[in-house]
């Protein structure tokens, strides 16, 4: 149902007219996110400013109507969805890098700016901003804050949170406060900028950042290394670990997964593969090489049949098209998949892809697992038609039974997607009750009135 007119009017003095929409086109395209699931919002409003943020934030509180953030809509639990209609807050129009500080590496950023086009920019400067979430061409920082966004340089570099000094945030009831600090230390007060980011838009929206960078390594080295059992790989990448190797990334991709990337693109990939390790090591040109070398003796020595290393960007970049085909390449397989993105701690990795390798064939399912070997977490990808009732239940099963197994290995349900909707009914799984009492007693504080995001994370009836 379409917003009253009064309401319309209102968000138009606040942010334009021409950035107010309740045209049902425009309620469909930011109706839905990667999780292919659709909730309508009422009303789309693009605010331009945190004063515009908190206007709108302030009339949804006057008038009890839900708010749910958004940038890209890249998100894959389900944290972007308007579940009860209300306001699309589409953040993109903040999309300036306010400024690039090469004197305190340090740069400022407004939440709308797109993860690839603030990395290029600091690039260019000789600088650094790790995280980098495979939704980099298009995820926004704000969304990145709001999730903590890894990808696959977390092994040696670490989380969004990691990087954030301060930031500019609008809280439920519209107050404009600012976290941190914009030196390297401090430690005064609440650490409440890491309370905020990873709240999935429930406590706050993000408008700004300062964040700390890096200098730009010299050098990067890749490798591919090709097995012919996943056990084998799974031995490799916990050995470069745990004998002091610091790989810039460390992939794994299983069989599955290949015979999809197969299927989806003609990649020369080595015959009688069975898992693939995708490694980089960066640096000075001598420390990379000497650290690629190292990664490469210890794959040989742990079985496998090939290993390639290259210096060279175009060869590297093609190594790179393997993994990022990896997510698109399982729907050749299947139509319908249900995406997990479990962590387990290193040395239960092996334990981990033979649990799911048997929940697979007791469900009579495909399963295919790929992901970031370096730090655990693994992308559990349980395939399914789409227009199969009993193959849909049984994915579903599946993931419980996956979820029970990770739990089992002192794992977590959520690396890095985190929980929004779709998982929000295995929270207590993982989760006390004393501290999920103590989360919404957070969320209370900060949204008595539950105007931000309502409905994600937390939900009356979960999975017992």
């Amino acid at each position: 149902m379409k917003q009253s007119d009064d309401l319309l009017r209102a968000l138009r003095a606040i942010v334009g007219g021409e950035n107010v929409s309740d045209a049902i086109e425009d309620r469909i395209c930011y109706g839905c996110d990667a999780t292919r699931a659709q909730a309508l919002p009422a009303v789309v409003a693009r605010p331009k400013s945190a004063e515009e943020v908190s206007n709108i934030l302030r009339l949804a509180n006057e008038r009890r109507i839900p708010v749910y953030p958004r940038g890209a809509g890249s998100g894959l639990t389900g944290g972007a969805l308007a579940l009860k209609g209300g306001i699309c807050l589409e953040m993109t129009r903040m999309s300036r890098i306010l400024s690039i500080d090469r004197t305190n590496i340090t740069a400022t950023v407004e939440a709308g700016v797109v993860l690839s086009d603030f990395q290029a920019a600091v690039e260019r400067k000789g600088l650094f901003y790790p995280p980098d979430p495979a939704s980099d061409e298009f995820c926004t920082i704000g969304g990145n804050l709001a999730e903590c966004s890894g990808g696959l340089r977390c092994i040696k570099y670490g989380v969004t949170r990691d990087y954030v000094l301060s930031a500019e945030v609008v809280l439920p009831n519209g107050d404009i406060i600012h976290t941190g600090s914009g030196t390297m230390k401090s430690v005064v007060g609440y650490d409440i900028g890491r309370l905020l980011i990873g709240s999935e838009g429930t406590l706050c929206v993000f408008t700004k950042a300062k964040v700390r960078l890096l200098p730009l390594p010299e050098a990067v080295r890749t490798l591919m290394a090709y097995f012919s059992q996943v056990g084998d790989a799974v031995r490799a990448a916990t050995e470069i670990v745990s004998g002091g190797i610091v790989p810039r990334t460390l992939e794994i991709m299983d069989e599955t997964t290949i015979r999809c990337i197969r299927n989806y693109k003609p990649f020369a990939i080595l015959q009688g593969t069975k898992a693939i390790l995708l490694a980089e090591a960066d640096g000075n040109r001598d420390s990379a090489l000497q650290e690629i070398e190292r990664m490469a003796h210890v794959c040989r020595v742990a079985g496998a049949i090939s290993v390639d290393v290259t210096g060279d960007k175009a060869e590297a970049s093609l190594k790179w098209e393997v993994r990022k085909a990896a997510s698109a390449a399982l729907y050749s397989l299947s139509s319908g998949k249900i995406n997990e993105d479990v962590c387990v701690p290193r040395s239960m990795l092996n334990e981990l892809f033979s649990g799911v390798g048997e929940i697979a064939q007791k469900k009579k399912l495909v399963i295919a697992c790929f992901g970031h070997a370096g730090d655990g977490n693994i992308h559990v990808n349980v395939l399914y038609k789409v227009d199969d009732e009993a193959e849909r239940v049984a994915a579903e099963e599946a993931v419980e039974d996956i979820f029970t197994l990770v739990l089992n290995l002192g794992g977590s349900i959520s690396g890095e997607h985190g929980i929004g909707t779709t998982k929000a009914k295995f929270l207590s799984w993982e989760i006390g009750e004393r501290e999920i009492a103590l989360m919404r007693g957070i969320k209370r504080l900060l949204d008595p009135n539950n105007i931000l995001n309502p409905d994600k994370i937390f939900i009356d009836n979960p999975v017992t």
